[in-house]
């Protein structure tokens, strides 16, 4: 079966709940169907004078904006004319103002299968504010690029909720935006009328490169597929004053810092006896990121080659943490508050949705990835599309 977005599924068959109906439209520049037309432009031709109010995410409609509490302001599509509401900036939830004349909210938004990046987040508060006013949501479904078999990294702990993490879901969860979305509702009883367009074509074991599209950016520093393969493990660093390779071409895939001595983190990493497990080649490296962290510094690391099926970044950089603190304790460090608008708790505990990870590593013990696979895998099972 030739493989369609739920975007061009949309617009060659509009759904029930669209037709004569206005709506909104959550989307960035990532939201595109196999022509490379954006999604508001595909729907308008499908369904025309219907789109009323179009609506970003974090990083802005055309996901220029830097990470971490950088907003975007509000605008209007240069065409159209219509208004864009920016959900990452005074607000993070839709107003009822901002839902006037709205009839549907669709959602076309590319996520990367991992719990920490905010889309999801953006559309559970886009959830509950549409049930208050009594909005269905409809979102059209897109791949999960990491495929939706493989999970990694233990469920939030929900002492730790926060705009990075709104719910108990692993690290690694192998939903696609539909599937959570629906999962999302359900178990924290948002209330929302869900509808979702599935995909053509996408099977559970398929990753992104498996779909035949070149990726895009949904933000700016997820360039490549190969940093969308090593995020779930490497987005850990933000929560250290490690680079994470920002300010470089390939964020996400090298980590390092001018004390690290780069033979020293690979020979000390590579000699794990779980090492082979973790599908990465790693490579020592220097690099010098020209902004946020180590900016115009020359850096020691190494670079994470990963191999699609196999990877597991997210235990990868659990040894990762580990080691780096081992051989310079004097030198490491936890990033501190404020995070993501979390302003009390330390960044890496909110990452990893709890305070193990870190005290483990303060008291020189290796963490290890504990998940009840059972478990979560029951609890999403009724929500699976694919």
């Amino acid at each position: 079966m030739t493989f369609a977005l739920g975007l061009e599924v949309c617009a060659a068959e509009p759904p029930a709940i669209l037709r004569g109906r206005r709506f909104g439209l959550l989307m960035n520049q990532a939201s595109v169907d196999d022509a490379f037309r954006y999604a508001h432009a595909v729907l308008d031709a499908a369904l025309p004078g219907q789109l009323v109010a179009l609506f970003s995410p974090q990083h802005g409609f055309f996901s220029e904006q830097q990470d971490n509490m950088i907003e975007s302001g509000h605008a209007r599509e240069p065409r159209s004319g219509v208004p864009i509401h920016s959900l990452y900036s005074e607000h993070r939830k839709p107003t009822p103002d901002m839902l006037d004349g709205v009839e549907v909210l669709v959602v076309d938004l590319q996520d990367v299968g991992t719990r920490v990046y905010t889309f999801i987040w953006t559309i559970a508060l886009c959830m509950e504010a549409c049930a208050a006013k009594g909005i269905p949501v409809l979102v059209l479904d897109r791949p999960n690029p990491l495929g939706g078999e493989i999970l990694e990294g233990p469920l939030l702990d929900p002492d730790f909720t926060s705009f990075v993490g709104g719910a108990a879901i692993p690290m690694r969860h192998a939903l696609t935006v539909g599937e959570m979305t629906a999962f999302l509702n359900a178990s924290l009883g948002l209330g929302a009328q869900v509808e979702v367009v599935p995909m053509r074509g996408w099977t559970r074991r398929m990753l992104w490169s498996d779909t035949g599209r070149p990726w895009l950016p949904p933000s700016p520093n997820l360039p490549r597929f190969e940093g969308v393969l090593c995020y779930p493990g490497q987005v850990l660093l933000e929560g250290t004053l490690l680079s994470e390779g920002r300010g470089t071409t390939t964020p996400f895939e090298v980590l390092g810092a001018p004390f690290v001595d780069p033979a020293r983190l690979l020979d000390e990493v590579q000699a794990l006896p779980d090492f082979p497990s973790f599908g990465v080649t790693l490579r020592a490296v220097r690099f010098e990121p020209t902004f946020q962290k180590c900016a115009g510094q020359s850096c020691g690391g190494v670079f994470l080659h990963p191999d699609p099926r196999r990877v597991r970044s997210y235990r990868l950089t659990l040894a990762l943490l580990w080691a780096v603190r081992r051989l310079w304790p004097m030198h490491f460090a936890w990033r501190q508050p404020p995070y993501e608008y979390e302003n009390d708790k330390l960044p890496i505990d909110i990452l990893t949705g709890n305070e193990a990870v870190r005290q483990q590593i303060e008291a020189g013990v290796l963490p290890t990835d504990t998940l009840r696979e059972e478990a979560w895998r029951a609890a999403i099972a009724p929500h699976l599309l694919y």
